[in-house]
Protein backbone atom coordinates (compact mmCIF):
# COMPACT_ATOMS: atom_id res chain seq x y z
CA UNK A 1 0.00 0.00 0.00
CA UNK A 2 1.56 2.99 -1.15
CA UNK A 3 2.04 6.14 1.21
CA UNK A 4 2.19 9.77 0.60
CA UNK A 5 5.30 11.28 0.86
CA UNK A 6 5.28 13.68 3.70
CA UNK A 7 6.60 17.35 3.45
CA UNK A 8 10.18 16.60 4.76
CA UNK A 9 10.55 14.11 1.95
CA UNK A 10 8.98 16.73 -0.57
CA UNK A 11 11.83 19.49 0.45
CA UNK A 12 14.61 16.78 0.34
CA UNK A 13 13.99 15.71 -3.13
CA UNK A 14 13.44 19.39 -4.63
CA UNK A 15 16.89 20.32 -2.77
CA UNK A 16 18.25 16.92 -4.24
CA UNK A 17 17.22 17.89 -8.22
CA UNK A 18 18.73 21.72 -6.89
CA UNK A 19 21.48 20.37 -6.42
CA UNK A 20 21.59 18.00 -9.47
CA UNK A 21 21.06 20.66 -11.81
CA UNK A 22 23.92 22.82 -10.40
CA UNK A 23 26.70 19.78 -10.61
CA UNK A 24 25.62 19.66 -14.06
CA UNK A 25 26.33 23.08 -14.93
CA UNK A 26 29.99 23.40 -13.31
CA UNK A 27 32.52 24.24 -15.76
CA UNK A 28 30.02 24.74 -18.31
CA UNK A 29 29.15 28.24 -18.10
CA UNK A 30 26.41 29.68 -20.16
CA UNK A 31 26.70 31.56 -23.33
CA UNK A 32 25.34 34.96 -21.88
CA UNK A 33 26.70 34.08 -18.07
CA UNK A 34 29.35 36.37 -16.54
CA UNK A 35 32.77 35.20 -16.77
CA UNK A 36 33.71 34.75 -12.14
CA UNK A 37 35.69 36.96 -10.96
CA UNK A 38 39.69 35.91 -10.64
CA UNK A 39 41.47 38.41 -7.94
CA UNK A 40 44.93 37.64 -9.75
CA UNK A 41 43.98 38.29 -12.98
CA UNK A 42 42.50 41.31 -11.84
CA UNK A 43 45.93 42.63 -10.55
CA UNK A 44 47.70 41.31 -13.02
CA UNK A 45 45.68 43.15 -15.75
CA UNK A 46 45.81 46.38 -13.38
CA UNK A 47 49.65 46.29 -13.39
CA UNK A 48 50.01 45.91 -16.87
CA UNK A 49 47.68 49.14 -17.48
CA UNK A 50 49.03 51.38 -15.00
CA UNK A 51 52.62 50.24 -16.61
CA UNK A 52 51.10 50.89 -20.48
CA UNK A 53 50.04 54.39 -18.99
CA UNK A 54 53.66 55.18 -17.65
CA UNK A 55 54.78 54.60 -20.61
CA UNK A 56 52.64 56.08 -22.88
CA UNK A 57 53.11 59.40 -20.58
CA UNK A 58 57.27 59.30 -20.67
CA UNK A 59 56.81 59.12 -24.68
CA UNK A 60 54.65 62.35 -25.01
CA UNK A 61 57.16 64.25 -22.42
CA UNK A 62 60.12 62.80 -24.43
CA UNK A 63 58.57 63.89 -27.33
CA UNK A 64 57.68 67.78 -25.90
CA UNK A 65 61.49 67.66 -25.32
CA UNK A 66 62.45 67.13 -28.50
CA UNK A 67 60.35 69.17 -30.59
CA UNK A 68 60.55 73.31 -30.77
CA UNK A 69 57.98 75.35 -28.81
CA UNK A 70 55.97 76.72 -31.49
CA UNK A 71 56.15 80.26 -32.26
CA UNK A 72 53.34 82.84 -30.68
CA UNK A 73 50.87 83.50 -32.87
CA UNK A 74 51.10 86.30 -35.31
CA UNK A 75 49.11 89.06 -34.84
CA UNK A 76 46.54 89.80 -37.63
CA UNK A 77 48.08 91.74 -40.52
CA UNK A 78 46.31 95.22 -40.24
CA UNK A 79 45.36 96.87 -43.86
CA UNK A 80 48.28 99.63 -44.89
CA UNK A 81 47.89 103.08 -44.54
CA UNK A 82 48.73 105.54 -46.16
CA UNK A 83 52.23 107.28 -44.97
CA UNK A 84 53.31 111.15 -45.45
CA UNK A 85 56.02 111.26 -47.59
CA UNK A 86 59.62 111.31 -47.11
CA UNK A 87 61.54 114.53 -46.86
CA UNK A 88 63.33 115.42 -49.01
CA UNK A 89 67.57 114.83 -47.84
CA UNK A 90 69.16 117.67 -46.78
CA UNK A 91 71.76 119.15 -48.53
CA UNK A 92 75.20 117.80 -47.69
CA UNK A 93 77.17 120.53 -45.24
CA UNK A 94 80.86 120.74 -45.58
CA UNK A 95 82.35 119.99 -42.32
CA UNK A 96 85.74 120.28 -40.56
CA UNK A 97 86.79 116.95 -42.72
CA UNK A 98 84.86 117.04 -45.54
CA UNK A 99 87.34 117.61 -48.38
CA UNK A 100 88.82 121.47 -47.41
CA UNK A 101 91.92 121.21 -49.50
CA UNK A 102 89.37 120.70 -52.67
CA UNK A 103 87.97 124.55 -51.32
CA UNK A 104 91.25 125.69 -50.96
CA UNK A 105 92.29 124.75 -54.44
CA UNK A 106 89.17 126.32 -55.66
CA UNK A 107 89.38 129.53 -54.06
CA UNK A 108 89.47 133.22 -55.26
CA UNK A 109 92.36 135.06 -54.16
CA UNK A 110 92.55 139.07 -54.68
CA UNK A 111 97.07 140.11 -54.55
CA UNK A 112 98.41 143.06 -54.44
CA UNK A 113 101.79 142.76 -54.51
CA UNK A 114 103.89 146.11 -55.11
CA UNK A 115 107.66 144.11 -55.56
CA UNK A 116 106.91 144.23 -59.39
CA UNK A 117 108.83 147.49 -60.01
CA UNK A 118 111.76 146.34 -58.11
CA UNK A 119 112.42 143.34 -59.85
CA UNK A 120 113.31 141.26 -56.79
CA UNK A 121 110.32 138.50 -57.42
CA UNK A 122 106.74 138.45 -56.94
CA UNK A 123 107.19 135.67 -54.22
CA UNK A 124 103.27 135.87 -53.26
CA UNK A 125 102.45 135.33 -56.73
CA UNK A 126 105.06 132.29 -57.04
CA UNK A 127 103.60 130.69 -54.00
CA UNK A 128 99.88 130.86 -55.52
CA UNK A 129 101.06 129.49 -58.57
CA UNK A 130 102.71 126.69 -57.09
CA UNK A 131 99.83 126.01 -55.27
CA UNK A 132 97.51 125.75 -58.54
CA UNK A 133 95.24 128.16 -56.70
CA UNK A 134 93.22 130.89 -59.21
CA UNK A 135 93.98 134.42 -58.38
CA UNK A 136 94.06 138.31 -59.74
CA UNK A 137 96.93 140.13 -59.21
CA UNK A 138 97.00 143.82 -59.42
CA UNK A 139 100.68 144.11 -58.98
CA UNK A 140 101.62 147.75 -57.64
CA UNK A 141 98.83 149.32 -59.10
CA UNK A 142 96.94 150.41 -56.12
CA UNK A 143 93.93 151.75 -58.20
CA UNK A 144 93.02 148.39 -59.71
CA UNK A 145 93.20 147.51 -56.86
CA UNK A 146 90.28 149.66 -55.30
CA UNK A 147 88.66 148.61 -58.54
CA UNK A 148 88.31 144.96 -57.71
CA UNK A 149 87.66 145.66 -53.98
CA UNK A 150 84.62 147.56 -54.71
CA UNK A 151 83.53 144.96 -57.76
CA UNK A 152 80.76 142.68 -56.57
CA UNK A 153 83.44 139.71 -56.83
CA UNK A 154 83.67 137.84 -53.51
CA UNK A 155 87.28 137.08 -52.49
CA UNK A 156 87.97 134.10 -49.86
CA UNK A 157 91.43 135.81 -49.28
CA UNK A 158 92.59 139.02 -49.55
CA UNK A 159 96.39 139.41 -49.42
CA UNK A 160 98.49 142.98 -49.33
CA UNK A 161 101.89 142.59 -49.65
CA UNK A 162 102.71 146.13 -49.66
CA UNK A 163 106.98 145.50 -48.90
CA UNK A 164 107.72 148.08 -51.61
CA UNK A 165 107.45 151.73 -50.49
CA UNK A 166 104.32 152.38 -51.96
CA UNK A 167 101.17 151.76 -48.90
CA UNK A 168 98.13 150.48 -49.17
CA UNK A 169 96.23 153.13 -46.67
CA UNK A 170 93.56 154.75 -45.71
CA UNK A 171 89.79 154.05 -47.35
CA UNK A 172 91.47 150.75 -48.45
CA UNK A 173 91.09 149.36 -45.30
CA UNK A 174 87.71 150.31 -44.88
CA UNK A 175 86.69 148.36 -47.77
CA UNK A 176 88.97 145.55 -46.44
CA UNK A 177 87.12 145.62 -43.35
CA UNK A 178 83.61 145.55 -44.83
CA UNK A 179 84.77 142.50 -46.81
CA UNK A 180 86.09 140.80 -43.59
CA UNK A 181 82.96 141.49 -41.52
CA UNK A 182 80.38 141.37 -44.53
CA UNK A 183 82.03 138.07 -46.24
CA UNK A 184 84.35 136.46 -44.23
CA UNK A 185 87.24 136.48 -45.91
CA UNK A 186 90.76 135.89 -45.22
CA UNK A 187 93.22 138.51 -45.34
CA UNK A 188 97.15 138.43 -45.33
CA UNK A 189 98.87 142.11 -44.56
CA UNK A 190 102.55 142.63 -44.93
CA UNK A 191 102.81 145.87 -43.64
CA UNK A 192 106.15 147.69 -42.75
CA UNK A 193 104.53 151.39 -42.28
CA UNK A 194 101.87 150.90 -38.90
CA UNK A 195 103.87 153.68 -37.15
CA UNK A 196 101.86 156.06 -39.90
CA UNK A 197 99.02 153.69 -40.41
CA UNK A 198 97.88 152.64 -36.96
CA UNK A 199 95.60 155.54 -35.91
CA UNK A 200 93.74 155.58 -39.07
CA UNK A 201 90.98 153.51 -40.28
CA UNK A 202 93.52 150.21 -40.16
CA UNK A 203 92.98 150.38 -36.18
CA UNK A 204 89.10 149.30 -36.52
CA UNK A 205 91.09 145.79 -37.98
CA UNK A 206 93.97 145.69 -35.81
CA UNK A 207 91.24 146.72 -32.36
CA UNK A 208 88.69 143.55 -33.33
CA UNK A 209 92.28 141.09 -33.71
CA UNK A 210 93.68 142.62 -30.60
CA UNK A 211 97.42 143.77 -31.57
CA UNK A 212 98.56 147.04 -31.30
CA UNK A 213 101.77 149.24 -32.89
CA UNK A 214 104.77 149.16 -30.68
CA UNK A 215 107.60 150.50 -32.49
CA UNK A 216 109.69 150.68 -35.79
CA UNK A 217 112.75 148.85 -36.26
CA UNK A 218 115.09 149.91 -39.15
CA UNK A 219 116.72 146.56 -39.54
CA UNK A 220 115.98 143.61 -40.44
CA UNK A 221 116.93 140.74 -37.57
CA UNK A 222 116.87 137.13 -36.61
CA UNK A 223 112.93 135.59 -35.96
CA UNK A 224 112.14 133.82 -33.67
CA UNK A 225 108.88 131.34 -33.34
CA UNK A 226 107.28 132.04 -30.20
CA UNK A 227 105.04 129.13 -31.23
CA UNK A 228 106.83 126.05 -32.80
CA UNK A 229 103.36 123.93 -32.93
CA UNK A 230 101.26 126.71 -34.13
CA UNK A 231 99.78 124.78 -37.80
CA UNK A 232 101.46 128.12 -39.43
CA UNK A 233 104.78 126.91 -38.81
CA UNK A 234 103.65 122.88 -39.55
CA UNK A 235 100.94 122.99 -42.51
CA UNK A 236 101.43 122.00 -44.86
CA UNK A 237 105.22 122.94 -44.48
CA UNK A 238 107.53 122.83 -41.68
CA UNK A 239 109.16 126.03 -41.42
CA UNK A 240 112.04 127.13 -39.70
CA UNK A 241 112.74 130.47 -37.77
CA UNK A 242 114.11 133.03 -39.50
CA UNK A 243 117.26 133.41 -37.83
CA UNK A 244 119.21 133.97 -41.03
CA UNK A 245 118.91 137.26 -43.12
CA UNK A 246 120.15 139.57 -46.00
CA UNK A 247 118.88 142.97 -45.56
CA UNK A 248 118.03 143.75 -48.61
CA UNK A 249 115.61 146.78 -47.19
CA UNK A 250 118.44 149.58 -45.72
CA UNK A 251 115.53 151.82 -43.85
CA UNK A 252 111.94 151.15 -42.52
CA UNK A 253 112.28 147.58 -42.37
CA UNK A 254 109.58 146.87 -39.96
CA UNK A 255 107.29 147.43 -36.87
CA UNK A 256 107.47 145.56 -33.67
CA UNK A 257 103.54 145.05 -32.21
CA UNK A 258 102.44 143.81 -29.04
CA UNK A 259 98.91 141.80 -27.33
CA UNK A 260 95.75 144.30 -27.06
CA UNK A 261 93.35 141.59 -26.36
CA UNK A 262 90.85 140.43 -29.26
CA UNK A 263 91.86 136.50 -30.07
CA UNK A 264 95.35 137.42 -31.22
CA UNK A 265 97.94 135.17 -31.06
CA UNK A 266 101.55 136.38 -30.96
CA UNK A 267 103.23 133.63 -33.26
CA UNK A 268 106.95 135.67 -33.60
CA UNK A 269 108.86 137.81 -32.65
CA UNK A 270 112.43 139.67 -32.65
CA UNK A 271 113.42 138.48 -29.02
CA UNK A 272 113.82 134.43 -28.06
CA UNK A 273 111.18 134.10 -25.61
CA UNK A 274 107.87 135.88 -26.27
CA UNK A 275 107.54 139.79 -25.44
CA UNK A 276 106.17 142.69 -26.80
CA UNK A 277 108.51 142.57 -30.15
CA UNK A 278 105.95 140.61 -32.28
CA UNK A 279 106.31 140.62 -35.79
CA UNK A 280 103.45 138.05 -36.81
CA UNK A 281 100.28 137.63 -35.14
CA UNK A 282 97.03 135.23 -36.19
CA UNK A 283 93.55 136.39 -35.50
CA UNK A 284 89.95 136.72 -36.56
CA UNK A 285 89.41 132.88 -35.60
CA UNK A 286 92.39 132.53 -37.91
CA UNK A 287 91.21 134.08 -40.59
CA UNK A 288 94.04 137.08 -40.55
CA UNK A 289 97.10 136.93 -40.48
CA UNK A 290 99.23 140.40 -39.76
CA UNK A 291 102.90 140.05 -40.22
CA UNK A 292 105.03 143.61 -39.62
CA UNK A 293 108.85 142.13 -41.18
CA UNK A 294 110.06 142.27 -45.04
CA UNK A 295 110.09 139.50 -47.10
CA UNK A 296 112.77 140.01 -48.81
CA UNK A 297 115.30 140.42 -45.85
CA UNK A 298 115.24 136.56 -45.52
CA UNK A 299 115.78 133.80 -47.69
CA UNK A 300 113.05 133.08 -50.61
CA UNK A 301 113.65 129.41 -49.92
CA UNK A 302 112.49 129.84 -46.02
CA UNK A 303 109.58 132.57 -47.54
CA UNK A 304 107.72 130.84 -49.97
CA UNK A 305 106.95 127.79 -47.84
CA UNK A 306 106.03 130.40 -44.84
CA UNK A 307 103.49 131.76 -47.31
CA UNK A 308 101.79 128.73 -48.48
CA UNK A 309 101.25 127.50 -44.82
CA UNK A 310 99.49 131.53 -44.11
CA UNK A 311 97.69 130.74 -47.33
CA UNK A 312 96.43 127.77 -46.54
CA UNK A 313 95.98 128.42 -43.04
CA UNK A 314 93.71 131.47 -43.58
CA UNK A 315 91.52 130.13 -45.96
CA UNK A 316 91.19 126.99 -44.29
CA UNK A 317 89.52 129.07 -41.48
CA UNK A 318 88.12 131.54 -43.98
CA UNK A 319 86.00 128.38 -45.61
CA UNK A 320 84.90 126.43 -41.85
CA UNK A 321 83.78 130.15 -40.91
CA UNK A 322 81.63 130.29 -44.00
CA UNK A 323 79.96 126.86 -43.11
Amino acid sequence: MLTRPGKQGIVLFLLFVVLFVLACNIGTPAPNSAPAFDPTKAALEFQATTMALQLTQAAMDAQSAIQPTPPPPQPTPQPATAEPPAAAPAEPQATPTQDVEALIQSANVLVYENTDEYGIGMWVQDTLEMMGIKYTQTGSYSGHFMEYLNSGTKYDLIIVDAEAKDRISGEFWDVINTRLTRDKAALIAEVWYLDTESNGPISKILGKCGVHYRKDYSLADSIYWWDPTHPVFNEPNTVLPLLHYSRYWQNQTGDQIRLSGGDAVMLAGLSAKPSDQGVLATCYDGRVIIQTFSDHDYDQADIVPLWENYIHYTLKNHFLAIQ
